[in-house]
């Protein structure tokens, strides 16, 4: 099958240090490269793929701004058009869908990345002929009702993940310093449980008053190391040695990268029970989910349940529900699905 792959014009693909959207099409094109399409992944010039890449801007274009975005995804589109030959369109960024109107293109497959934003639920509810993905049960129950609308969890590689028997004596938070997150949260359980954190993240525009106030002098804490922005060097041994990632969200997260990256590296993650925390995190199996800050810090103490967690088990479990094989596999029957109900007497697949 011949695939249009359209990711932002934001971050790398995958990315140096932050970007989920983009670190899940990084996976996706190279699962889909292994299984043998013909991917073409539309996204900056200082990304690295086993796909044949194009680019209109050099580099990521950050922060991110509504007109990279549209000139990014039209001049992909007439990339797609001039091409003439894709099976599917898979697109990660909005305008992509109303260029549908003007373009003729393939069947065009959309991952919505984001909570429900009533200005892109009302652009949804203009385009039911496009085939949504939803990153999480959690997330498609609280969108807009799509006739095409399927779930397909995120999947990370695996093998790029370390993990060892037992975790070392710290605990730590990876995410960006904002309230919703729980920065501030994770930093007072973990010394309330008397065990150092190690903390990972970085300040974004709009959380820049809220991590001036709420993080920065938590910082200073004793029990507290901060390691700033983390890229994949920096993480993996992070979460191998850590004894569990703490994610005290607020909001009802769609999906957390961060966890499976956890869980895969045979980490448990001790979360609260909101969004998809709560059909993502398997209660003591690959991690736990906690009542309040209270019951959080009980968790995470010494002497507590994270003292004889099975690990091996936990990255074995996280390799079947989130290793990017699966999602690989479940991308390719959406595809299909698309293609044959578009094209009834077109064949399914053209392998490479």
């Amino acid at each position: 099958m011949r695939i249009a792959l359209i990711s932002t014009p934001f971050v790398s693909v995958p990315p140096r240090k932050y970007g989920g959207t983009e670190l899940m099409v990084h996976e996706l094109a190279e699962g889909l490269v292994r299984r043998g399409h013909e991917v073409t992944l539309f996204g900056t010039g200082d990304s690295t793929t086993a796909a044949e890449l194009r680019w209109l801007y050099p580099e990521a274009q950050w922060p991110p701004n509504l007109m990279a975005d549209v000139n990014h995804v039209t001049w992909a589109m007439q990339q797609v058009r001039e091409d003439g030959e894709y099976d599917v369109v898979h697109a990660n960024s909005a305008p992509a869908i109303a260029l549908t109107r003007f373009v003729p293109t393939p069947p065009m497959v959309y991952t919505v990345h984001h909570v429900r934003e009533p200005e892109l639920s009302s652009l949804y509810e203009h385009f039911p002929d496009i085939y949504y993905a939803a990153i999480s049960r959690d997330q498609a129950r609280r969108e807009i009702q799509l006739p095409r609308l399927e779930v397909v969890h995120h999947g990370l590689d695996p093998e790029r993940y370390q993990c060892r028997d037992r975790g070392g004596d710290y605990v730590c938070f990876i995410a960006r310093f904002s309230r919703v997150k729980g920065p501030h949260t994770a930093i007072d359980v973990a010394g309330a449980a008397g065990v150092p954190i190690r903390v990972a993240g970085e300040v974004h525009g709009a959380d820049a008053e809220f991590a001036r106030r709420e993080v920065e002098p938590r910082l200073e804490r004793d029990h507290v190391t901060f390691l700033g922005s983390t890229g994949m060097r920096e993480k993996i041994p992070l979460l191998r040695d850590a004894r569990a990632l703490l994610a005290p969200i607020e909001w009802n997260e769609p999906f957390g990268l961060a966890l499976i990256e956890a869980m895969l590296s045979g980490c448990p993650v001790v979360a609260f029970p909101r969004g998809s925390a709560t059909e993502l995190v398997e209660h003591g199996v690959t991690g736990f989910l906690a009542r309040d800050a209270a019951h959080m810090r009980d968790l995470i103490r010494y002497g507590g349940p994270l003292d004889d967690f099975d690990r091996w088990r936990c990255r074995e479990r996280a390799a079947e529900r989130f290793g990017r094989d699966r999602m690989t596999a479940d991308y390719e029957r959406l595809y299909e699905r698309a293609v044959s109900e578009a094209r009834p007497s077109a064949p399914l697949a053209r392998i490479a």
